[in-house]
């Protein structure tokens, strides 16, 4: 365990540098993502809202998993998470962001989802039983619900966050634990709701009520994998060098380890449930996703987004190796957007998994406007709640197990 003495030197701010560095490095990204992103809708419209619609969901996922952290956090009053939490907040700040991103979604209608394209539900009896859910005009309306109370929580429970940085105000840490039970209900309704949404009614004759808790999984997954990431490179640049120790990183190595596991639960258990009713309005997702090149997809998956980081972080000396920790979260984060472009894609390449340049184009734009977002709350404020009354306890955190 590090020296009190030297936490109490340690970083809790970037440097007007380093924080100009970074900040033009995310935007060329962004504007360059934005530029290819404008090519390949005028390429192929339809390639193109499919790629976006995936770069979209992962990082949105990214951002709803530190919502519920944060909550998690503020309900268990956890001491181990508190010098890391306003990291997850930043983080959380982006959801508001999520809103305007949703826009190209919400002008593709036609070119992603069966259920908006007018000749296909005068087709299909399916569809048109479906219709009072699935039409345009209430899918909006969903998903302005879901932004609105997402960006309500997330912007509440900053904002108490940061004004105790001044206080250190015991009220606002109790009032934070009451905003954070009922969010947690909401969030998990509508999390939920959004996935079956955005990603299951592009396949409108398919339905899995366990469909949810696997995006929900998934989402926790990728944050926590996300947030490793993040606190490493801050170390590595000596930001929060001793502040967030091995200890921390060892609950980190827990969380990703834990997640895994239940991803994989959540992920078997659909499919066992689906294969043993052999219901043909339930298989044909399945089929969809098991033939061609979607099928080796389908074994990367379970080799690589279970089996690998279940043996790599198994043990616990492993869970200490920062190096270690860090291949293992940046691999999971490929795996999770691997998981979402297999849910996604097959609906538009039929004949097998077939890559384009729009991924990386649409992944560019996404991820560097929402990097922007973050970026932008590191220089305002403390990289670190020092007003939580459980930070020095969070200090002196060490693991038994």
């Amino acid at each position: 365990m590090n020296d009190l003495s030297e936490r109490v030197l340690d970083s809790y701010s970037l440097g007007e540098g380093a924080w100009r560095k970074g900040r033009n490095l995310i935007v060329t990204v962004a504007l360059a993502g934005w530029a290819a992103s404008l090519l390949g809708w005028r390429s192929d419209p339809v390639r193109f809202s499919a790629a976006y619609l995936v770069a979209f969901v992962s990082f949105l996922t990214i951002a709803l998993g530190s919502l519920f952290f944060v909550m998690l956090a503020h309900l268990t009053g956890s001491a181990w998470s508190v010098t890391m939490r306003r990291i997850a907040e930043n983080v959380m700040f982006t959801i508001p962001a999520g809103a305007v991103l949703f826009l190209p979604v919400a002008f593709s209608l036609g070119s992603l989802y069966a259920w908006a394209r007018p000749a296909d539900v005068a087709a299909d009896p399916v569809l048109q039983g479906k219709a009072a859910f699935l039409n345009p005009q209430f899918f909006y309306l969903r998903a302005a619900v879901y932004f609105v109370l997402w960006s309500f929580w997330a912007l509440r429970l900053y904002w108490l966050s940061t004004s105790q940085d001044e206080c250190g105000s015991l009220r606002k840490a109790r009032s934070a634990e009451r905003w954070s039970a009922p969010g947690m209900l909401m969030l998990t309704v509508t999390v939920a709701l959004a996935s079956f949404d955005w990603l299951m009614s592009l396949d409108p004759h398919w339905y899995s009520t366990m469909f949810g808790f696997y995006i929900y999984a998934g989402a926790g997954l990728a944050f926590f994998a996300a947030l490793a990431l993040i606190l490493l490179a801050f170390r590595g640049a000596g930001v929060l060098r001793h502040s967030v120790n091995h200890e921390h990183y060892h609950d980190l190595g827990k969380w990703i380890f834990g997640l895994t596991v239940f991803w994989a639960y959540i992920a078997f258990s659909q499919y066992m449930l689906i294969w043993y009713a052999n219901l043909p309005e339930e298989t044909v997702w399945f089929r969809d996703r098991l033939v061609g090149s979607w099928r080796s997809v389908a074994a990367v998956l379970v080799i690589g987004h279970f089996v690998v980081p279940f043996l790599v972080l198994v043990s616990r000396a492993a869970k200490r190796r920062l190096s270690i920790l860090g291949a293992a979260a940046a691999w999971v984060l490929l795996m999770q957007y691997t998981d979402l472009y297999w849910v996604t894609m097959p609906v538009f390449s039929k004949r097998g998994f077939a890559p384009s340049w729009m991924d990386l184009a649409a992944l560019a734009a996404v991820g560097g406007t929402a990097g922007l977002v973050f970026w932008s709350r590191l220089g305002r404020r403390a990289l670190a709640p020092t007003g939580d009354i459980r930070f020095e306890r969070s200090l002196e955190f060490t693991n038994v197990f």
